[in-house]
């Protein structure tokens, strides 16, 4: 029986939400049986959910994991399938992937590879397992195998590798070649970053042609612990050909990804390259009947979104909306509050908030979407994305005397075309109360020319009690502004701009963000042959970014305070990932910005980005959790670590300011003849 048809599911979970992850997996299981599935892959640890932390350590987490996997079993009658779940043994925790067989245990595979750098601190929690080797586990009354193993059913030879195991130079697919295995499953449980998707893809494509077999993919879906995204990739492909690719970004609890595989294609591959006998008790024996399948033509295609030339626009819109979607509805919020100012920062929270709705709408429909927020009885008669949006989505416009009707503008235009609620109010009298009592206090009076930071400052953080009593009145989630190149050079108000209970996006930098902006009012997101925009950015793509902190004559704006942003964020980049001194990062900005700078500004921009940089890492530290997009991320911690307390990089500027004034003599010497 050379056809067989296998899916690949992907699955929402929450770590330790027992019950509703086991029953997200047993709907899985009886769609696949619905769908006549001989073979389903489900995710990475899905019982427990991949984010449990330190709870893995919890002996009640384990037994909590074997409890769900027995209540499991029974509905894997006529169907074969992999879940994932934390094992003791010997004294040891370990990642495993576990076969059931027609409600039958066959045995447990332990992950060979753990990562253990960025977002993942898997060996913290995990022992490694070694290749080759197996023994037996017991739970409850039996024992089962453990291990490295590769199961023999009714003929046909299943292996795993587990997520990052596929990711390594010596793989457990090469010794899965030389055992003849017809089936590759992968359960994963791979974070979302930009263009990730197409590295998987490269994975899953090579090692279905390397070790001649069929290989079957699967991810988590959704925000599952706070901080990461998963995307829902998952895909199926056979000798080098990719046969099914799954929608990304989905609001279901589940989605299966289905195709045929032909056994005896792989075989005929198999059987051409020369491989070595394998030794050692690697095999696990079980009958089952596999039900053939027909014939069928697959070529998997990418999604219209991911072909269309805006694809970091479009994953950035679609990651960062699902994943304020599911911190909403997992956290039982009653929606989102913004202190929206009118500049990009801001209108990009509530832009997305709004593209949250519209792409649930695309993705599972209003019902639906209302159906998984059924807590909040308020949306619960409303019938159009707006009157959702009215109870969702509140902002509010905190206005001084430095505001300008332009920021006003935006940000009323912005709320009035997604149906958010707006709020504005002045807040120019509790800036002279709180500058008056200091003034009574220190017996002077505060003036722009002595006093500019603590009088910009304090306009922010009056802001802040405001838009908590609205947030908390609504039973609502306050979203921090901030993006990641203030982050970088701590360009931000702690307790004003950066109170918040999430900030949607600090893993994104400014100068990208406002193009971003202009993408969404004029192109927007492609969905079923037309494109979600809100038209409603025009009047803040139209603005100069500003804090808005100074009186209108001074002309205030964010890049007049630090530097040019395209600047600020390349300096980021080769500085802080590629962890450059700061001699070569100048020398890598006199390269980038030959023809467009002058070399005294990229000088001082460099300078005053490590000074700024060593002394705001205690605000990064107090940040709300943000969402990791990709490997520029600077949360301290779940990516980025740097001392509170630093030398300040003094003496490496020490160097650069001698390499820079020497090479500047040297010039004027050239110049004059010397």
């Amino acid at each position: 029986m050379p056809l067989l048809k296998v899916a690949a599911g992907t699955i929402n979970t929450t770590p330790l939400a027992w019950e509703e992850n086991k029953q997200h997996i047993i709907s899985s299981i009886e769609e696949a049986k619905h769908q006549q599935v001989n073979l389903l892959c489900l995710p990475e640890l899905c019982i427990t959910g991949y984010g449990c932390e330190d709870a893995f350590f919890s002996p009640n987490t384990l037994a909590q994991a074997i409890e769900s996997l027995h209540e499991i079993v029974p509905h894997t009658a006529g169907i074969s399938v992999s879940v994932g779940l934390p094992m003791q043994f010997n004294s040891k925790i370990y990642n495993t992937a576990c076969l059931i067989v027609n409600k039958r245990i066959l045995g447990f595979v332990a992950k060979q590879y753990l990562p253990n750098n960025g977002l993942f601190y898997e060996d913290r929690w995990f022992h490694r397992w070694p290749a080759n080797a197996r023994d037996e586990v017991k739970v409850k009354d039996f024992s089962y195998p453990f291990g490295d193993l590769v199961f023999d059913v009714s003929g046909i030879r299943i292996g795993f590798e587990i997520c990052e195991d596929a990711w390594v130079a010596q793989r457990p697919g090469r010794s899965h070649f030389d055992r003849g295995v017809d089936i590759i499953l992968n359960p994963s449980a791979s974070p979302f970053a930009f263009h990730k998707f197409q590295t998987r893809e490269r994975l899953v494509i090579d090692g279905s042609r390397s070790y001649s077999c069929s290989y079957v993919y699967t991810n988590l879906l959704g925000n599952e612990a706070g901080r990461l995204i998963f995307d829902g990739d998952a895909m199926i492909a056979s000798n080098g050909t990719l046969l099914a690719s799954s929608p990304r970004f989905g609001y279901h609890d589940y989605h299966l990804t289905l195709a045929i595989i032909d056994t005896d294609l792989t075989r005929l591959a198999h059987s051409q390259i020369k491989s070595a006998l394998p030794t050692g008790n690697w095999k696990v024996v079980d009958t089952f009947e596999w039900h053939e399948a027909s014939p069928a033509y697959q070529v998997a295609e990418l999604e219209p979104f991911e072909r269309e030339g805006y694809l970091k626009e479009e994953e950035f819109a679609r990651a960062v909306a699902l994943a304020l979607f599911d911190y909403l509805r997992k956290s039982r919020s009653q929606g989102f509050t913004v202190s929206l100012s009118g500049g990009a920062d801001s209108c990009a929270c509530v832009a997305l908030c709004g593209l949250m709705i519209r792409l649930a709408d695309e993705s599972i429909g209003l019902d639906a979407f209302k159906q998984k927020l059924g807590y909040i009885q308020k949306i619960q008669q409303e019938t159009t994305e707006e009157g959702i949006a009215k109870h969702l989505i509140h902002s509010i416009y905190q206005g001084t005397e430095n505001s300008s009707t332009d920021t006003l503008e935006s940000a009323q235009s912005l709320a009035e075309s997604i149906g958010s609620t707006f709020y504005n109010i002045n807040i120019n009298g509790l800036v002279e109360s709180y500058k008056g009592l200091i003034e009574q206090q220190i017996g002077r009076n505060l003036t722009w020319e002595q006093d500019d930071l603590p009088l910009q400052n304090i306009q922010a953080r009056v802001r802040a009690p405001g838009v908590w009593l609205l947030t908390n009145l609504y039973g609502h989630l306050l979203l921090a502004t901030s993006n990641r190149s203030e982050a970088a050079v701590g360009y931000c108000t702690m307790d004003g701009d950066t109170a918040g209970s999430i900030s949607p996006i600090a893993g994104i930098d400014k100068h990208w963000l406002r193009h971003w902006l202009v993408w969404l009012e004029t192109v927007g997101c492609h969905v079923k042959g037309k494109n979600i925009k809100i038209e409603g950015l025009k009047k803040v793509n139209n603005l100069q970014p500003t804090a808005e902190l100074r009186p209108q004559d001074k002309m205030q704006t964010d890049e007049k305070d630090l530097m040019p942003y395209e600047v600020l964020d390349a300096i980021e980049k080769v500085a802080i990932r590629d962890k450059k001194s700061p001699i070569d990062c100048f020398r890598f900005m006199e390269v980038r910005f030959a023809d467009t700078y002058s070399r005294d500004l990229l000088f001082t921009s460099v300078q005053r980005f490590f000074r700024l940089w060593s002394r705001n890492q205690w605000k990064r530290e107090r940040y709300a959790p943000g969402f990791h997009l990709d490997d520029l991320n600077l949360d301290p911690r779940s990516w980025c670590r740097f001392p509170i307390l630093s030398g300040g990089f003094e003496k490496e500027l020490e160097e650069l300011n001698a390499y820079y004034e020497g090479k500047n003599q040297k010039n004027r010497k050239g110049k004059i003849g010397f």
